[in-house]
Order: C-alpha cells, then sequence, then structure tokens
C-alpha cells in the first residue's frame, strides 16, 4: 500500500507539472494570463485523472481500447461534475466556457492516457519476457 502511495503521488507531481508547464507555455504564446482558480482546477483535475487512470486493473477483463474509453468517460463524467459543482457557486459556464472545457481535458487527457498506458504495456511485456526466462530455465533442468 505503501508503494502503491508513493507511486501514486509520483504520478499526480508529474502530471500536474507537465500539465502546468504546457498551460504556462500556451498562455505565453496566447498572450493570455492565469488565475489561481485556474491552478487549483487543474490539479483538481490531474488529481481525478491520475486515480481514475490507476483503477486499470478493474478493467482488466475488457479490451485495452474499451478501458481506455470507459476511463476516459468516468474522468470526464468527474471533472465535469466537479465543473458543474463549482459553476453554481462562481460563475455559470457558457456554451463556449463548456467547449473549451471538452478540449482542455481531452487534449492532455489523450497524451496522459497515452504515456501511462505505454509504461503499463511495457510493464507487462517486461513481466511477460522474465516469465518466459525463467519457464525456459525451469525446462532445462
Amino acid at each position: 500500500m505503501k508503494g502503491f502511495i508513493k507511486l501514486f503521488l509520483l504520478e499526480l507531481c508529474c502530471s500536474y507539472t507537465l500539465i502546468s508547464v504546457l498551460g504556462a507555455v500556451v498562455n505565453i504564446i496566447g498572450g493570455t494570463e492565469t488565475n489561481n482558480f485556474n491552478v487549483i482546477m487543474m490539479f483538481c483535475f490531474c488529481l481525478i485523472i491520475v486515480a481514475v487512470l490507476k483503477t486499470h486493473k478493474l478493467f482488466e477483463n475488457l479490451s485495452p481500447l474499451v478501458m481506455i474509453i470507459v476511463q476516459y468517460i468516468l474522468a470526464f463524467g468527474l471533472c465535469s461534475l466537479l465543473v458543474l459543482m463549482i459553476s453554481i457557486f462562481v460563475d455559470p459556464i457558457s456554451l463556449r466556457g463548456w467547449f473549451e472545457f471538452i478540449r482542455s481535458f481531452t487534449i492532455p487527457y489523450i497524451l496522459g492516457a497515452f504515456f501511462y498506458y505505454y509504461k503499463v504495456f511495457k510493464d507487462a511485456k517486461e513481466q511477460s519476457e522474465l516469465i518466459a526466462q525463467i519457464q525456459e530455465l525451469a525446462e532445462q533442468k
């Protein structure tokens, strides 16, 4: 459990740093500024997304593509719910705001999921090769 928490926090920190830096670059290029509320929302989104991606073991009986789509829908739904709850207290969100939210959520999610699943499948391949080597050694004896 301690290792799981360490890995979760490491992935959360790396993803948040990457998203923050990319957001800063986009803001510099676009000539816009961000506020502290947006920074907190980016962290909340990263927290939700990393938590959802860590549930991939619950969906192992599904094909990888279906698993990724289900996780995207789950993460998008949770983040949308968070935005909807906050919009009740802060400002209502316009249709353009929802469009921007969907775009701003989907692009980083796809990039993050790609790297996450690349790592997962690479680890699985390495474990499979290791098991094959162990079986070869066991057959030789």
